[in-house]
């Protein structure tokens, strides 16, 4: 199950250009989702699906601000910007988390109001819009989401929980409308809670994404093997007896690497600088997503 879209670990600018599009064609299809779920749900006397629209027409402007994030990130490092503009990708990942956080929020406090207000019994056609959803967003969801684990990148792993969560509300709806059409009068503002608890849904999803984006905000250690690769890749460098400290930090899709190695303190300058090279240029080759690398030279004990 695939949009097409072929990520490739060896390509971190394309990486990311891939994540651009795959956010603008999230973009296109929340429209149209979003346009189908609120007239389905005026003309079906259906407010938990009138919610879960408004929440497709919020995905709308997430997806927008994670393009544009995207975007921004691809750019090259410039004289204002040395180390490139990957924090754009986290930031706008933030963004949107908080943007999630909040949208659920204002829809709770509606569908709580919307509980006590009489209520008309949905029409049964609004479940066949329902499924529809579920089915086109869970496609996206398993699609993007391939995508983001592939290129670690934090935002299109954003992107791809909000399909996952606006799937997951669509179920909702779902089940409310069916208990409001099966349950009769007494029933008719089930639609109202599942709505309710769709928004408990959308605000967890919301929690969860933003510390991934903070974490990478505020330069946390990247987990997985990455630390270990580059180790590996500073040691067979001839001349290298020990690496002391490796500091790894995330930018965007790219790794920045400040590592101290011990050599032979009775090497001169020139011999020290040469085997500096020799590191980055191995740690780089060992995973093209390493930007560049500071290394230390330190008089190793022998």
């Amino acid at each position: 199950m695939s949009l097409g879209f072929q990520p490739s670990s060896n390509d971190p600018a394309g990486n990311m250009q891939t994540g651009a599009r795959v956010a603008l064609a999230g973009m296109i299809v929340n429209v149209v989702l979003a346009a189908a779920k609120i007239t389905a749900g005026f003309l079906g006397n259906s407010y938990v699906l009138i919610a879960d629209g408004i929440e497709s027409a919020l995905d709308i402007a997430g997806s927008a601000v994670i393009w544009g994030g995207l975007k921004f990130a691809s750019r090259p490092p410039d004289a204002t910007h040395p180390y490139g503009h990957g924090k754009a990708e986290p930031l706008a990942a933030g963004i949107v988390a908080v943007g999630v956080i909040l949208a659920a929020i204002g829809l709770a406090i509606q569908s709580a109001r919307e509980i006590f207000l009489p209520h008309h019994a949905p029409a049964p056609f609004t479940l066949i819009v329902l499924v529809v959803v579920v089915i086109v967003k869970e496609f996206l969801y398993r699609s993007v989401i391939r995508l983001g684990k592939n290129t670690e990148s934090t935002a299109v792993q954003t992107d791809a929980w909000h399909h996952r969560a606006d799937a997951m509300t669509s179920i909702a709806a779902f089940i409310g409308i069916s208990i409001a059409l099966i349950g009769g009068e007494r029933w008719q503002s089930a639609d109202a809670w599942a709505a309710l608890f769709a928004c408990a849904i959308i605000a967890a999803n919301g929690w969860r994404l933003l510390f991934p984006a903070l974490h990478e905000m505020l330069d946390t250690a990247p987990r997985g093997e990455i630390v270990a690769t580059i180790r590996k890749a500073a040691l067979t460098v001839p001349g290298v007896f020990d690496v002391e400290k490796c500091f790894v930090r995330k930018m965007g899709l790219y790794f920045y690497v400040d590592l101290h190695v011990g050599v032979d303190g009775g090497i001169s300058v020139r011999d020290g600088h040469d085997i500096a090279h020799q590191v980055k240029d191995a740690i780089k080759t060992a995973d093209s997503r390493i930007a560049d690398v500071l290394v230390h030279i330190e008089p190793a004990p022998l």
